[in-house]
């Protein structure tokens, strides 16, 4: 709560005219009784017409001032309201933004986009309407128990003496539908990374035939989810019609004991009849307790579940002493480099070096820690022993920022976004010129197939890429990657969805990118035999190092590797050399 209060009080210049307007309304509204034990008393039975144009005229007045005043209320709680909500999903996704990829590894789409849109909506009606609902019933129900009293004590003590009863079920209500509901928000988290998987590899589970198996998996978080909601309203249903009942007890009590007093001429009827309108502003604090309770249970679940995200801080941390060199070279160092995650070993001990200009290669099966070793250069993930170093520099002495502006990234899960191709190239430069775009468009290829699309560059694509081919968008990602013009290419199994035609010509256009440093994750070795170092890893450990060729003379796991790949080729030559 105290988060929500500092983005109230930003816009208390909402707020308080808000509360202002409000609190006239209510004064107005408090007049109105009186004014009608006026016109009963004084006019209907005391024949005093001279005092009901007055009275009429009151009456109107209060009708058009509650009109302003309601306009003025609802509008700027409504706006201010809407300015919170907007501050505070804006401070949210920043704040996602800035953590690590080790948080977004634990956990799902689905929970964030509830964060970002059920819980802040929840937060949204509180503050639009559940505040202010509730602080207009609380003065409701102060001043009109001070005129009640002012009108006659014996039945305002009638009226209150069923109130602590009516707050005593309202509480118990608001708490049992607060543990109900924060069930109820974990599990439409669990609905959303459903449906939200499924639909996402909708073709998956179409080419494997799984939509029964979907559609069943689906159906048994959705009755879950039925059943929550139903014991959310047995929780509703044990405790409201309770409060209903007291809360039409009052009036049945103070019908009764009122009429009594008139009869017996202790009050005029003119004082039940304010009296009887005087009840119904404490009755609807009453009735709306329940509503209000349950608005602000949900609210405080939300608002608890934004503040663990809050307070969630990235592991990887911007240096307190940034060193800002002039200019990247690019020379990587790796130095007794090792890397737990989850307390399991990835890395082991890797040393290895990378001069602009050059290019180093990393093989290795599945699994043996290739994508790790190149996630650290940029901090994705911070090394757990030993360092990495940019032109002498420990990376983390710079600037995060900085350090991410010198690497270009091919990654391996190739995305990109629902906007036209040039955009999802310009994403790598924003300040790339249509040359530039031109240029690496022709360099990664992406010309080969633009005139098959009806926009040609200008084509909106899909999801995800969804419309192209898996090398199509592989060249978009490279092209992507090399409008950003910086001194250090990485390649993560970049070109795996190519045809050996075009990922030959791709590699000679990577080669007139002279003087940046390029490390390339392949598992063809034609990707890699012309690499000024091959490494090969197993286990998180560099195993075999050197060039194509003395690896080749080796004759251990990059040898046979190269067996398995070039089978063909070797026995053809075999055969001629016979």
């Amino acid at each position: 709560m105290k988060r929500l209060f500092r983005y109230l009080t930003a816009y208390k210049a909402f707020f308080l005219p808000a509360l202002g307007a409000m609190l006239i309304g209510i004064g107005l509204d408090m007049f109105n009784p009186r004014l009608q034990k006026l016109i009963i008393d004084e006019v209907i039975i005391g024949g005093n017409l001279k005092l009901f144009q007055g009275a009429l005229l009151g009456l109107l007045g209060i009708t058009l001032g509650r009109v302003v005043t309601g306009y003025a209320k609802e509008y700027l709680f409504d706006y201010g309201s809407q300015k919170v909500v907007a501050d505070l999903r804006r401070d949210l996704f920043n704040h996602l933004q800035s953590l690590s990829f080790v948080f977004f590894d634990g956990i799902n789409t689905g929970e964030l986009m509830a964060r970002l849109k059920e819980d802040v909506d929840n937060i949204w009606r509180t503050v639009a309407f559940g505040i202010m609902l509730f602080a207009e019933q609380l003065i409701y129900f102060l001043v009109s128990s001070i005129l009640l009293f002012s009108l006659n004590w014996k039945l305002a003590l009638v009226c209150l003496a069923v109130m602590p009863f009516i707050a005593w079920i309202a509480f118990r209500l608001e708490r049992h539908i607060g543990e109900v509901y924060g069930k109820i928000s974990d599990q439409g988290v669990i609905i959303n990374t459903t449906a939200q998987e499924n639909i996402a590899g909708v073709r998956l589970v179409k080419a494997f035939g799984r939509e029964k198996y979907e559609i069943q998996k689906f159906l048994e978080q959705n009755q879950e989810n039925y059943k929550l909601n139903v014991e959310q309203a047995k929780v509703w249903g044990w405790h409201f019609p309770k409060i209903e009942f007291l809360t039409n007890l009052v009036i049945v009590l103070t019908t009764t004991a009122g009429g009594l007093l008139v009869i017996e001429k202790e009050i005029s009827i003119g004082t039940l009849v304010a009296f009887s309108n005087y009840i119904f502003m404490l009755i609807w604090p009453m009735r709306m307790l329940g509503w209000l309770t349950n608005m602000i249970a949900q609210c405080q679940a939300s608002l608890k579940k934004l503040q663990n995200l809050f307070e969630t801080e990235p592991t990887v941390k911007e240096p307190e002493r940034p060193v800002v060199p002039s200019k990247i070279y690019g020379h990587i160092a790796f130095k007794n480099v090792g890397f737990e995650h989850n307390g399991i070993p990835i890395l082991k001990n890797i040393n290895l070096e990378v001069n602009p200009g050059k290019t180093l290669a990393i093989m290795g099966v599945t699994g043996s820690g290739k994508s790790s070793l190149i996630n650290l250069i940029g901090r994705y993930y911070d090394c757990t022993t030993g360092g990495i170093f940019l032109d002498g520099i420990n990376i983390k002495e710079l600037p995060l920022n900085l350090l991410r502006k010198q690497i270009a990234v091919i990654m391996q899960d190739t995305f990109l976004f629902s906007e036209t191709i040039a955009e999802n190239i310009r994403f790598g430069n924003p300040e790339a010129s249509e040359s530039q775009i031109r240029a690496t468009v022709v360099t990664a290829g992406v010309e080969e197939f633009l005139k098959e699309l009806p926009a040609e560059i200008e084509t909106v694509i899909g999801e995800r890429g969804i419309g192209l081919s898996g090398g199509q968008k592989q060249r978009i990602s490279i092209a992507r990657a090399l409008v950003k013009n910086s001194p250090i290419l990485i390649l993560d199994d970049a070109t795996s969805n190519l045809d050996m035609e075009t990922e030959y010509r791709i590699q000679k256009a990577l080669d007139s990118y002279t003087g940046i440093s390029k490390l390339i994750i392949a598992h063809r070795i034609s990707a890699v035999k012309n690499a000024d170092e091959i490494i090969i890893m197993e286990s998180g450990e560099i195993v075999e190092r050197g060039t194509h060729r003395q690896l080749l003379a080796l004759k251990q796991r990059y040898y046979e590797t190269y067996c398995e790949q070039f089978q063909g080729l070797l026995e053809l030559q075999n055969e001629e050399a016979r």
